[in-house]
């Protein structure tokens, strides 16, 4: 027994003592730069306390001073003393002691000197804050931040803190919400939604974050706006629709959707008469799901040779063959494939190089996607509001980027006015 306990303790303290990864990295280069970073930031605190007292410390004020114009030169005061700060920086964190200053008011009272360097109450230099931030949106949770940047801030970034700089992303997403789109050259709308999983009651919620995609007359895409939404309800919809036109978008020239109801019935009734497509990556999911299993493989093939087709006259001619086939072979194939109506083929209106980011509402199916990929860590978001601004921080910090669409040249073409002839 003697034995045992003794070799329990023996380990006991080897675990205690052991020197784990990176704890003796120990690099000079970075220790000196730190010293260096501390004196600096005091020093330029020190020469702003100096100039607003125009004189350095242990020196008296000179004689006229306070008779001379209005600026630096005519505030009055004195110091008391230092204040000791901890800052945060890519630099790591630093003990800085901030100089304290009393100045003299044209009330004859005296006021606490404030430095416009370093804020009342800051903690984390903007950089700092940049990095962390960039880090979550990578696609870590708040505790994989933490382990991430450790090294880097020496174990001074906790969880809260990456959930309290998130929070300050907030003003930038309420100024993006509010932004006027009136000198937006918006000409191509792209409309979807995607469903994420987010906490509301302390329970895991489904919700839809409803999505706007804009095409400029560059060709650059741009995103218009994400709400987190119920449903994709026309009400729904047409709330963010109404948003975006009171801000200022103009009626935009072709429209591309997925082909829901409710966006359906929203975009009706706000722009009617827009061309509009419907996309056809949607609408072939709809005719695998009307199809038994052995089929799908011969409905896709039908079903490309269609879509791809090279001029309008060939996928009319295909179209045909399509109704007559399954008509006979799987008639809900054949139906799924007329409701779509005229709007599955108005891609053909446009120059033949735009045919490809026409078709579809990939551009948005990306965006999606990338969403996912980096919240995949997480698998509940903490609240509806979190998930929308997620989003659009994940281009705005440009974690995202997208580039232009397809056929860009030719968007300012007009339309061909005669539709594909879809009488079968």
């Amino acid at each position: 027994m003697t034995n045992n306990s003794m070799k329990s303790l023996a380990l006991q303290s080897e675990a205690e003592t052991a020197v784990h990864l990176l704890d003796d990295w120990f690099d000079p280069i970075e220790a000196g730069l730190r010293d260096r970073v501390r004196e600096l930031i005091q020093a330029m605190i020190e020469s702003e306390l100096e100039a607003a007292l125009s004189r350095p410390r242990y020196a008296r004020r000179p004689k006229g001073a306070c008779e001379k114009a209005d600026g630096a030169s005519g505030i009055t005061g004195h110091r008391h003393g230092h204040r000791s700060r901890s800052l945060l920086g890519t630099f790591g964190r630093v003990e800085i002691a901030v100089p304290r200053a009393r100045l003299a008011t044209a009330e004859g009272k005296t006021t606490e000197w404030k430095s416009t360097a370093l804020r009342a109450y800051q903690r984390r230099t903007k950089q700092a804050d940049s990095l962390i931030a960039g880090a979550y949106l990578a696609g870590t949770n708040t505790r994989r931040v933490r382990r991430a940047l450790s090294a880097v801030f020496g174990g001074a970034v906790s969880k809260d803190t990456v959930s309290r700089v998130w929070r300050k992303v907030k003003g930038d997403w309420d100024a993006w919400n509010a932004r006027s789109l009136a000198e937006e050259p918006i000409i191509r709308v792209i409309l979807d939604g995607t469903v994420v999983r987010v906490r509301l009651d302390r329970k895991a919620t489904s919700i839809v974050l409803l999505v706007v995609l804009g095409v400029r007359e560059d060709g650059q895409k741009v995103l218009l706006a994400v709400k987190n939404m119920g449903g994709e309800t026309s009400e729904a919809w047409r709330a963010v629709l109404d948003d975006l036109v009171k801000r200022g978008l103009r009626k935009p020239q072709f429209l591309i959707v997925d082909g829901g109801t409710g966006l359906d019935q929203a975009l009706a009734a706000l722009w009617g008469d827009v061309p509009t497509q419907r996309c056809t990556v949607h609408k072939h999911r709809n005719l695998l799901a009307h199809a038994p299993q052995r089929l799908h493989e011969e409905v896709s093939a039908d079903y490309n040779d269609m879509i791809y087709a090279a001029s309008a006259a060939e996928i009319e001619e295909r179209r045909r063959a399509f109704i007559r086939k399954w008509r006979l072979k799987c008639k809900a194939v054949a139906d799924s494939l007329q409701e779509a109506g005229d709007r599955l083929f108005t891609f053909t209106q446009l120059p033949l190089s735009q045919w490809k980011s026409a078709r579809t509402t990939n551009a948005i199916e990306r965006l999606h996607e990338e969403f996912k990929r980096r919240i995949k860590t997480q698998t509940v978001l903490p609240s509806a509001e979190t998930a929308a601004m997620l989003f659009w921080a994940l281009l705005a910090a440009g974690q995202i980027t997208m580039r232009k669409v397809d056929g860009w040249q030719t968007l300012t073409h007009e339309l061909v006015d005669k539709p594909i002839d879809l009488a079968a």
